[in-house]
């Protein structure tokens, strides 16, 4: 398999290659990847290139190198683990928190009056609101923007797994995200939702890319920080 680097780094192309194999299942979990030299020979680039991109597998958390055995997969999730920081939904559930989703709707809706939308998936997109309930009181307010070329289902039910699962089950795979964080007084319906009343949220914009650097999942989250603050951990 030839690979360009007329869509980017090439180390990058391979690992989102190789990790695609991982979470469909070609590398199952526990088994081993084919060997350095094995890949160098698929993908027609240079030892290095192949290392790199194996290291990058293992900061995400999807396989894990052994000297004098291999490189093994570790995990099959979708969900990138990104760079070394823990997921904040994992890290709640390891604390001994109940951590629920409930799907409130999907619709179609216009992106008029706002620009990134507008800009990167067209005059319509998909908008999912779902609620995240920690101890079965309202805690996250989620709206995830998403392009109309996933042909997504308009049955909120359906969404009770992964979003980032069903999104590359669609052919979108995300390659890496970028957060940011605000602090503002939402909506009236979202604070009703939150039991906050009209006050300032902490707020956070993710903006998930595929290897194209095309935006296919953009979200905002606004969180009940009086329950629990919203805590980065990094393993070393």
């Amino acid at each position: 398999m030839k690979i360009t680097s007329k869509k980017g780094p090439l180390y990058f192309q391979v690992k989102d290659i190789l990790k695609e194999r991982i979470i469909s299942g070609f590398y199952p979990k526990n088994s081993l990847i084919p060997s350095e030299p094995a890949l160098e020979k698929e993908f027609s680039v240079s030892k290095i290139t192949i290392r790199k991109a194996v290291e990058q597998l293992a900061i995400e958390g999807y396989v894990e190198k052994r000297s004098g055995v291999g490189t093994k997969v570790l995990d099959n999730k979708v969900t990138p683990k990104i760079s070394r920081g823990q997921n904040f939904s994992d890290q709640l559930v390891k604390e001994g928190f109940d951590l629920k989703k409930d799907n409130i709707s999907i619709s179609v809706v216009s992106t008029e009056g706002h620009r990134i939308l507008q800009a990167n998936m067209g005059s319509e997109c998909y908008c999912l609101e779902r609620l995240y309930l920690l101890d079965n009181e309202p805690y996250i307010y989620f709206k995830h923007y998403i392009p109309l070329e996933a042909l997504l289902p308009l049955k909120p039910e359906l969404f009770k797994g992964s979003l980032y699962e069903l999104l590359f089950q669609k052919g979108m795979a995300m390659n890496h995200f970028k957060d940011e964080f605000d602090v503002e007084i939402p909506e009236g319906k979202i604070a009703l939702t939150l039991n906050t009343g009209q006050k300032p949220l902490l707020k956070r914009i993710r903006s998930s890319f595929d290897i194209d650097e095309k935006l296919v999942e953009y979200s905002i989250a606004f969180y009940h920080t009086d329950m629990h603050k919203y805590v980065v951990q990094y393993n070393v």
